[in-house]
């Protein structure tokens, strides 16, 4: 991490000649600006270093399209600007891009309130929720990712069709397969480390040139940082490499799909210590358990917060690595939720987020989720043993439609994110499912032209 002084110090040496000041859109995307240093440096005193952006890239889809229903901003409200205000405690050297450093910000309206229904501002709210009860929320994010030989000019070019897969076979923890993608991966590794992220470990995952790479726990803002600049450099990264990677749900249904497992613990804000910390699962304290049973009451109901396109369902497939059951053990993959760890690093496991979850939405939904049951001390049911995908137990929403149903009804989400965060989280669910209703795919043009 670097100080305004240490960066100073950087920009009159020349080693750093741009400041990246950028925010998390809905989708979970860095925008914003490319600023000059030395101005960034001299906007300091006045503005703290913030930029402006129009209002819209909250209301957009992923090919930034203006969408129509938002209350926030719309042809109405003229499309204004709003303010992101640097966060200076996440200033960092990108060494992946030469002289280049980045700062996150908050987005704040002309008076300096927080715009609510941006995902920083919305998991600030979660953070808040439960500091108010004496927690702080710890977070691990385990994010999956396919890598592709085709540059990313190459595979938009194909259609992302026919692409070349980095392995020619699966590579779950297979050392000799990953070799030659490792130049790659290291890179990818150590420009985090030196840009402040605590990387811990890389493997090979369950598909052709599928990939893992974890990071340490952190706070749950911290954790959603890291989550999001991890995400981004890593693409660029790929592509400065000539290839490149995706972080789909599921690409195709050839392989495994591509996870977000969220692991989340409750600590004592005085003592900075667990209070979900046991030897042995079968010692859950009654504020563990209420936690977890929160997280399974409210798994389907706020589903979108985990999986938010259409593509994102097409992963929960039995017997694909991916849950489709709302149920949980201590040691089962066939499951919604496992109990993990032991002492102070027991935690929860949610399998159930994919790898194009925005984790801002995703880590407040669990945070909401988890403080629903302690609030509520609902008990979670019995522990499922063998193969969650046959058990007759509750199962996750299987399209985007049933998760959108669920979501506008639940009290929880309204209660939890309040009622304009909740209708733009459903807004824009409601939109994603216009989209692909107004679009016909090849499946439909294969299956039904000549043969109808």
């Amino acid at each position: 991490m670097l100080s305004i002084e240490e960066l100073a110090a950087e920009v009159e040496r020349g080693a750093i000649h741009t400041v990246v000041v950028a925010f998390p859109d809905m989708q979970g995307r860095l925008m914003g600006k490319r600023v000059v240093a030395r101005v960034f440096l001299d906007q300091l005193a006045d503005t703290g270093g913030a930029v402006e952006a129009c209002d819209y890239l909250l209301s957009t889809d992923v090919e930034m399209n203006v969408l129509e229903g938002f209350r926030f901003s719309n042809w109405e409200t003229g499309y204004g600007d709003m303010v992101a205000r640097p966060d200076l405690t996440t200033l960092r050297v990108t060494p992946w891009v030469e002289g280049t450093a980045m700062v996150l910000c908050d987005l704040v309206d002309h008076h300096g309130a927080p715009i609510e229904i941006a995902p920083r501002s919305i998991l600030a709210h979660q953070i808040q929720a439960a500091a108010e009860l004496g927690y702080e929320s710890m977070v691990g994010t385990e994010l999956e990712f396919y890598l592709f030989r085709e540059t990313p000019e190459e595979a938009w070019n194909k259609g992302y069709s026919d692409l070349t897969p980095s392995s020619s076979y699966i590579i779950d923890y297979h050392l000799l397969a990953t070799t030659p993608d490792e130049k790659l991966i290291a890179q990818i590794r150590n420009d985090m480390v030196a840009a402040g992220i605590p990387v811990e470990n890389s493997k090979g995952e369950a598909g052709r040139g599928q990939h893992e790479l974890n990071l340490r726990y952190a706070d749950a803002l911290g954790m959603a940082d890291n989550h999001t600049i991890y995400k981004q450099g890593s693409k660029e990264i790929a592509a400065l490499n000539s290839m490149s990677l995706t972080y789909m749900a599921k690409y195709t249904f050839d392989d495994a799909g591509s996870s977000c497992h969220i692991h989340s613990s409750l600590w004592d804000v005085a003592s900075g210590r667990s209070v979900m910390a046991a030897e042995d699962p079968t010692e859950m304290s009654d504020l563990f358990r209420w936690y977890l049973g929160g997280l399974m009451a409210t798994a389907a109901e706020l589903s979108v917060c985990w999986a938010p396109f259409v593509n994102s369902y097409k992963r929960y497939q039995p017997g694909s690595w991916a849950p489709t059951a709302i149920g949980w053990d201590t040691d089962n993959r066939t499951l919604g939720f496992r109990v993990v760890g032991k002492g102070q690093a027991m935690r929860v496991e949610s399998r159930i987020p994919g790898a194009d979850c925005n984790p801002y939405i995703a880590v407040a939904a669990t945070i909401a989720g988890g403080l629903h049951g302690i609030r509520n001390q609902i008990e979670p049911p019995e522990p499922t043993s063998g193969n969650g995908y046959t058990a007759e137990i509750p199962r996750i929403p299987s399209t985007l439609v049933e998760a959108i149903d669920l979501f506008e009804t639940s009290t929880v989400a309204k209660e939890a994110f309040g009622t304009e965060v909740h209708y733009h989280l459903l807004h824009h669910a409601r939109q994603e499912w216009l989209a692909f209703n107004s679009t016909v795919t090849d499946w439909e043009l294969r299956r039904n032209f000549e043969r109808l």
